[in-house]
């Protein structure tokens, strides 16, 4: 028997270990037993089969695998050892990444929104809303001026006192947009204001019952039927008072927005009847965040 079948058997490159011997030996056993006929064969069934080396570790089968194959060393792993980033590692990347994404997405969210409002605000502007001066009494008597508001924010409703629903509506909307920035630190107050499109029936005295109800900052104008028509033209405002009933009272058909005045005096927004008061402040909150004076 030739050494080349031992390498068969025991897949060994060299006969010099004692398992390289033990293969021989029972190699040559076994062909004994097969020259002797068909009677001897049922005790090859006796006869184990070599313990193959079952490691890699000596590098035998890898070795003879080589010599066979004609490749290069075998790349072998360890049992266990990871093949790449683990799952955490590739979690976190996957979330960092997300959050990248996001942080993107809501940059640009913002510019697109403040672009929007800069365009709407020149827009508005080109218009010629508000940019006239007003000549009015507040409920206390004193003469106010829209200069006497510059460096303040301002929140302005135009209306009467006699109004059923709609004007004590869009007070109260005006007020909690006042209270909730008020609640957050750091924010410039804003002034409340409310005009009077009754002159005749809202003088002082009607305002300053009126307004007590809303809140304490908030500040009720009235004048002449020219000062207030003055004012009304100045914020594109209609009101038109209707036919007077059997007790002589009469409704006053008017438009029904609330206007922003930024601390230069120059309008900035309106919002109309549609508009919440969380929708409202959140816009007041961007026009103070993007705000730049022209003045100084």
């Amino acid at each position: 028997m030739r050494w080349e079948e031992v390498y068969f058997w025991g897949l060994q490159t060299s006969p010099s270990t004692p398992f390289r011997k033990r293969v021989y030996h029972k190699s040559i056993r076994a062909m004994l037993l097969l020259t002797r006929g068909p009677k001897a064969w049922p005790r090859l069934s006796l006869l184990k089969p070599p313990n193959l080396p079952r490691t890699l570790n000596d590098g035998t089968l890898c070795e003879r695998a080589q010599h066979f194959s004609g490749r290069g060393p075998a790349k072998t792993v360890r049992q266990g050892q990871p093949l790449g980033p683990g799952l955490r590692t590739r979690l976190l990347i996957t979330a960092l990444f997300g959050v990248g994404l996001g942080g993107a997405w809501l940059a640009a969210r913002a510019e697109k929104e403040r672009q929007r409002q800069q365009r709407r605000t020149e827009a508005l502007r080109q218009a010629s809303v508000g940019q006239g001066d007003f000549s009015l009494l507040d409920h206390h008597g004193q003469a106010r001026c829209k200069a006497d508001f510059q460096g303040q924010w301002v929140l302005m409703y135009f209306g009467f006192t006699h109004c059923p629903d709609i004007c004590p509506d869009e007070l109260e909307k005006l007020v909690q947009v006042v209270q909730q920035l008020e609640a957050q630190p750091g924010l410039h107050p804003v002034q409340p204001i409310f005009i009077t499109v009754d002159p005749a029936r809202d003088d002082t005295a009607a305002m300053a019952r009126y307004v007590q109800d809303f809140h304490p900052r908030l500040l009720g104008l009235t004048g002449s039927a020219e000062q207030v028509a003055q004012a009304s033209r100045s914020y594109r405002v209609y009101y038109r008072a209707g036919p007077k009933d059997e007790d002589q009272d009469y409704i006053v058909d008017h438009s029904i927005a609330i206007y922003l005045l930024n601390p230069d005096g120059l309008f900035t927004d309106y919002y109309s009847r549609g508009r919440s008061a969380e929708q409202i402040a959140d816009s007041v909150r961007q026009h103070m965040a993007a705000f730049q004076s022209v003045l100084s």
